[in-house]
């Protein structure tokens, strides 16, 4: 047997295991899945050794396995590749989580999912793509636009898109005759990974849809699925459907085939609907906000891990930007700004070339809280310990 929760490497065929005297390592733990053994210990005596276990169940497990666990890990946890998401999560993401990116438009959410579809593939793991608010070119114009060539892929068939935007065009023929040579390319390219769904209303047919993308992929344990737009979705249907929709393929994609979730939600007015109040029913809420009070004039993107169940989560802000070829760059806006100053910039009250005849006291030089440039650490407007030491 393969141990799911530990590195190929990790698990142990029975004869390295008895090369070693059993129990030697931690006496305490049980010989086949390494948990502790809270009860009397269930004996098996095997090729002149010893085994101890911590139920009939995993005596028994052994006897029909070539292989024992080397630790235990729980829900198997991967790092995405993304900065701002493990740099928060020292101990990785739970494989089966269904996690729900809730932000303000204008945080580039849809940025965020293609990295991390990108990291995916990467990893040379599967990854699918539910777009309720792009056609397929455009989701590939996506990774295009950030320096990923994810054409061979999509020629590999490594990634699939479930289209549920182009029931919108009457006339596809027509659609198709006003597309440039590029776009036509593309079009070609992503014809034969794409899934195309009717009606995204019908709730069966795009459940149906995604599980074909899936199982063509053979995703189970490996890969991503990334949904461009809950709050889309949310338009189509009656709400009790929406949130079904949401709990269902929670429990048979990401509890069923240990495949993660990722779901763009845009706020539109009210936080307290579909799909942002999902928060009981999913297992990882990242919060992404436009921030005008670090720096004048200025709106910064944040994250913040808010929720994410099963492991240590850090619900520090972080602030982000995208770059071409590199994704999500995290950055410290105050060091930023005192960088800049630092090279000889001048600020708007003065710079420092700009002789003063104010006398250097405490009370003239104190930084001002809302005619300066930068708002002086500490002032409680909406700055982190994190965007201060990172």
């Amino acid at each position: 047997m393969v141990d799911a929760d530990a590195p190929e490497s990790g698990d142990s065929s029975l004869n390295d295991a008895e090369e070693t005297e059993p129990g030697e390592t931690d006496p305490d733990l049980c010989d086949f899945c390494r948990l502790p053994r809270s009860k009397e210990s269930v004996i098996l005596e095997r090729d002149g050794a010893t085994y101890e276990f911590c139920s009939e169940a995993c005596r028994t497990a052994m006897k029909e396995s070539d292989r024992v666990f080397t630790e235990y890990h729980g829900f198997r946890r991967f790092e995405t590749g993304v900065a701002g998401f493990d740099n928060s999560l020292p101990q990785g993401l739970p494989r089966n989580s269904f996690v729900l990116l809730s932000g303000s438009s204008g945080t580039r959410e849809t940025a965020l999912l293609a990295e991390l579809v990108w990291r995916a593939l990467q990893r040379e793991e599967p990854a699918v793509v539910v777009t309720f608010t792009e056609p397929p070119i455009s989701v590939v114009e996506q990774f295009l636009s950030l320096d990923w060539n994810i054409l061979p892929y999509l020629e590999d068939g490594q990634i699939h898109i479930a289209d549920c935007f182009t029931y919108r065009v009457s006339e596809r023929s027509r659609m198709f005759e006003r597309m440039n040579e590029w776009n036509r390319h593309l079009l070609q390219i992503t014809e034969d990974v794409t899934e195309t769904i009717r009606d995204p209303s019908d709730v069966s047919e795009l459940q149906n849809k995604l599980d074909n993308c899936l199982e063509g992929l053979e995703m189970s344990d490996r890969g991503v699925v990334v949904i461009d737009s809950l709050t889309e979705f949310g338009t189509l249907v009656q709400p009790v459907q929406a949130y079904n929709f949401v709990k269902d393929i929670r429990a048979d994609i990401c509890k069923g085939r240990f495949v993660p979730i990722f779901a763009g939600a845009t706020y539109t007015g009210n936080e307290e609907t579909f799909p942002h109040d999902l928060g009981y029913a999913v297992d990882g809420v990242v919060d992404l906000e436009l921030n005008g009070t670090i720096v004048k004039d200025t709106l910064l993107k944040r994250l913040r891990i808010r929720k994410m169940s099963g492991v240590l989560a850090i619900p520090e802000w972080t602030t982000y930007e995208f770059t071409a070829g590199k994704g999500l760059v995290t950055f410290d806006p105050i060091a930023e700004m005192d960088d800049t100053y630092d090279d000889g910039s001048d600020e708007e009250s003065g710079g420092p070339d700009q002789p003063s005849d104010a006398p250097e006291s405490a009370e003239t030089t104190q930084p001002p809280d809302d005619g300066g440039r930068v708002r002086p650490p500490g002032d409680g407007r909406g700055e982190s310990s994190h965007d201060r030491k990172q």
